[in-house]
């Protein structure tokens, strides 16, 4: 129930809220005080504090990143609740559908677009080398299933089982992974900024190394 404050003058009772409970517990060797309200979360409570313990630096700072993303996620979902596929098939469906078009383009504009296409398809290829799958096999049938209709097919990380042939397909075709919208169009829109800057780029200035006295 406590208000922002937007002046340095002292808090009137009304604007410091309420609390239930606070004491000093030990948590890890140190001591820490918490303010903790048990009874009165009806009352609407917005603040909330995350404790995040590690053995190492290096794992706590991974933890650290990992909570902030999914804040942020949430943020971004709370804003635009709009999800695409998730698991790489956001990016195969756009290659086909862009290679499709570049098809109906004549001239030499056709493989500027279809490098464009090639390009999108480096998440789901990044997905399966990292899962320890074949990436090519897995381009093959993702392209074959978007090809299909099958808009939302995606990598299958952990390399379910082909029932057919008994070899793992790495191809997740009831796809329950999604993402958020914002962050695509985000993301593509700063990757597509970085190569017009680069192909801007018209003459490239060499420095040579001063020669200052002998």
């Amino acid at each position: 129930g406590a208000n922002a404050l937007v002046g340095l003058g002292p808090a009137t009772p009304d604007e410091m809220g309420f609390c239930d409970e606070v004491k000093v517990q030990e948590i890890g060797g140190r001591p820490v005080t918490i303010f903790r309200q048990t009874k009165s979360k009806e009352d609407g409570c917005r603040i909330s504090t995350i404790l995040l313990r590690a053995s190492t630096t290096n794992v706590l700072a991974d933890l650290e990143r990992a909570v902030d993303d999914g804040v942020h996620a949430c943020k971004q979902v709370c804003k635009d609740g709009r999800l695409v596929p998730g698991a790489g098939a956001t990016e195969m469906e756009l290659a086909v559908q862009i290679r499709n078009y570049a098809d109906s383009c004549p001239g030499l504009d056709q493989y500027a677009i279809r490098a464009f296409a090639k390009s999108l398809e480096f998440v789901p290829k990044t997905l399966a080398e990292n899962a320890g799958l074949d990436a090519s096999h897995v381009l093959a049938g993702l392209n074959a299933a978007h090809a299909n209709g099958q808009a939302s097919a995606g990598v299958d990380i952990e390399g379910g089982l082909d029932g057919s042939s008994g070899n793992k397909s790495g191809i997740l075709l009831d796809n329950g992974v999604h993402d958020i919208l914002n962050t695509k169009l985000s993301a593509y829109r700063l990757a597509i900024d970085a190569a017009l800057t680069v192909l801007k780029v018209d003459q490239i200035i060499m420095s040579k190394p001063a020669r200052g006295g002998r």
